[in-house]
């Protein structure tokens, strides 16, 4: 007599988790065609986090970065040393300004605000480095807690989502150049996703100057993860370095002087934006709810402060120089 009773409590969840996942791969699967640009995948992700709900959100952060590095990697395989070099030089000097500045800048908000200590400090470092990846590597260093995680994560990924539209609408409407666009990517965008996703929709010469400038700028997370050690107190904390940089060079070097490779390895840059689109769905999918409403006003207004302020400043010096 009971045992129908069982099979109505558990059916309907066995069925919205069925649906879940059928919604989720079918989502997924259709971003790694060509008919899904980077903002759509976001906008697909976040939907389905809100509306019908993430099956493995448990398992989305180390999905999404790995899946991240890989493709920042396959990326390395259609870009030339020599343009690189040229990029880095030009964008080192607002990469250490625009760094130093937003930390500063950044920690004085906070206190402003009365915003928690290390919540202010994680959302400068991922504003001034590059958004996620530097909260994910900063916060073991200073012993974060899980919520001032949650709420640094989702300031800024709420706000990468909106640079990740807005950006590319910006710079047709200012008719920026490629490399003035890249290069106010690279400063201006916290993710290195966000970043690769947003120049890539607005040309080739943006995407490689973008994504070179990024990656350099996130080697800072190493100095300031040293740095981050003395300013908590907690010398014996290890630091994470961002070991796929020197792979994404090494493929760089690999297309710039090895003909078979030069001659292949668009396949591999095909596979890798596929890659990166399939990344910002699974970040969109991890807005969830919970992560929006966790975040508060204040962090959420230092973290839109920060970002105008850089980008705006950024704005100004890129279109400021002939690049």
């Amino acid at each position: 007599m009971n045992q129908p009773s069982i099979i109505d409590k558990n059916g309907p969840d066995l069925s919205k988790k069925k649906y879940q996942k059928i919604i989720f791969f079918l989502a997924g699967l259709f971003c790694l065609t060509p008919f899904i640009s980077p903002p759509v995948a976001l906008l697909m992700g976040l939907l389905i986090a809100l509306f019908i709900g993430h099956p493995y959100l448990h398992l989305n952060s180390k999905a999404t970065q790995t899946l991240l590095k890989v493709s920042v990697i396959g990326l390395g395989f259609g870009m030339n040393v020599h343009s690189a070099l040229k990029a880095g030089k030009v964008g080192i000097l607002f990469t250490v300004v625009s760094i130093i500045g937003t930390l500063i800048f950044g920690f004085m908000l906070g206190r402003i605000l009365k915003i928690e200590k290390k919540t202010a400090y994680l959302i400068s470092t991922g504003t001034a480095i590059c958004g996620g990846s530097a909260i994910a590597a900063i916060s073991p260093v200073i012993k974060a807690e899980e919520k001032q995680i949650s709420i640094a994560l989702g300031a800024i990924f709420i706000l990468n989502s909106i640079a990740l539209i807005v950006f590319p609408i910006i710079g047709h409407q200012l008719q920026m150049s490629q490399s003035q666009f890249g290069l106010w990517c690279a400063i201006a965008i916290h993710d290195t996703s966000s970043v690769v996703g947003a120049a890539s929709k607005y040309g080739t010469q943006a995407l490689e100057i973008a994504t070179t400038v990024k990656l350099a700028r996130a080697l800072w997370i190493i100095p300031v993860a040293f740095l981050s050690t003395f300013l908590f107190k907690n010398k014996n904390s290890k630091i994470k370095i961002p070991y796929f940089i020197g792979m994404f060079v090494l493929a760089m070097v690999l297309n710039s002087y090895i003909p078979f490779v030069r001659h292949y390895g668009h396949y591999l840059v095909s596979i890798a934006k596929a890659g990166l689109t399939l990344t910002l769905f699974l970040i969109g999918c991890g807005l969830s709810k919970k992560v929006l409403q966790s975040v508060g006003v204040m962090p959420l207004l230092q973290a839109l402060i920060l970002w105008i302020l850089i980008s705006l400043t950024a704005l100004w010096a890129v279109t400021s120089l002939a690049v």
